[in-house]
């Protein structure tokens, strides 16, 4: 295969993934996860369901949900015959692999065995860091092509390692509110705040039950918010050779702030049927696409600062 091709179908396993985890958001909010009964791989006993709204949701998200495992194994096998030499985007092939391997495993269970909250938590961030590997897959060949074009690459510098590890903190940061969201999703705790931005009408209510972690939830969430907006300051301020580092600071800067009005959005929703499933597809979507840019700047940046550290080394030989 050559690179046009591996392009493609790196894209086309990152949408597929996308599909995936927007389909699960929309089970979990249409309350469909039971629509093909306690079976699987089958659905209410058949392989084509009867037409429920129920079972057409659960069964459609089980078949993108195949799709996507089809394309990973799909691009594992093509980048690990045709990259030999790429250890990067094999590995973004491998992760996305697994990980969509395990979150379908886990999502059979929850079908055939009932499971806890923080478990279907775990399967949506499992989901998620799939999602973010076949994102950073697609980045990494979308780049290779620009190279192989002669196209005008984007300016690069080394980076220090005090950055690198706020990239880090800042992206293993981001999955816990994640999945703190996620838990609240899958819990009747989801309307324990009701209103925003107070929470029942107050700056810090009483944190009893479902409120309690609702409230924890939007705490990690404002946190997160600043987190990103420093990360975004010094990849912009501090970083002007590098133009890589600094559109990748300036996204993550925008979505988290989109982010939040995508929340809010949510939370005004939580009554209105109508709106509801809509809010809650656009709040995931951001953050699938904030997480995985974080995850591309999280690698980009350790390569980066093992460039400085190289060259550092260099330059004490030399002298």
């Amino acid at each position: 295969m050559n690179t046009k091709q591996l392009k493609w179908l790196s894209y086309a396993s990152s949408f597929v993934m996308l599909m995936a985890t927007l389909g699960g958001t929309a089970v979990t909010k249409l309350d469909a996860g039971l629509g093909c009964g306690r079976e699987w791989p089958l659905c209410n006993g058949k392989f084509v369901p009867a037409h429920t709204l129920s079972s057409l949701i659960e069964w459609s998200h089980r078949a993108v949900s195949g799709a996507a495992g089809m394309l990973a194994l799909a691009a594992f096998i093509a980048f690990m015959i045709y990259r030999k030499e790429r250890r990067d985007l094999k590995a973004y092939a491998t992760l996305a692999l697994i990980f969509v391997v395990v979150q379908a495993i886990m999502g059979a269970l929850a079908v055939v065995f009932s499971q806890s909250s923080a478990v279907m938590a775990l399967h949506f961030g499992f989901s998620l860091i799939a999602f973010a590997s076949s994102l950073m897959l697609a980045l990494g060949m979308r780049e290779q092509e620009r190279e192989e074009a002669n196209m005008p690459k984007l300016p690069t510098g080394p980076v220090t390692r005090r950055f690198r590890n706020l990239v880090w903190f800042a992206t293993f940061y981001t999955y816990i509110v994640v999945y703190l969201g996620a838990y609240v999703s899958h819990t009747s705790s989801a309307g324990g705040c009701s209103g925003w931005p107070l929470c029942n009408g107050q700056v810090i209510p009483e944190l009893t039950g479902g409120v309690g972690i609702a409230f924890i939830h939007r705490i990690g969430a404002i946190t997160l918010f600043f987190v990103i907006a420093v990360l975004g300051h010094f990849a912009y301020r501090k970083h002007q050779g590098n133009k890589e580092i600094r559109s990748l600071g300036l996204a993550a800067t925008v979505l988290v702030i989109v982010q939040i009005f995508t929340g809010a959005f949510l939370v005004m929703n939580l009554t209105n049927s109508n709106m509801y499933i809509f809010a809650s597809l656009s709040h995931i979507f951001v953050l699938a696409c904030m997480f995985g840019v974080l995850s591309y700047m999280s690698v980009r940046t350790w390569q980066l600062s093992r460039a400085e550290a190289k060259q550092g080394q260099l330059n004490t030989r030399l002298n």
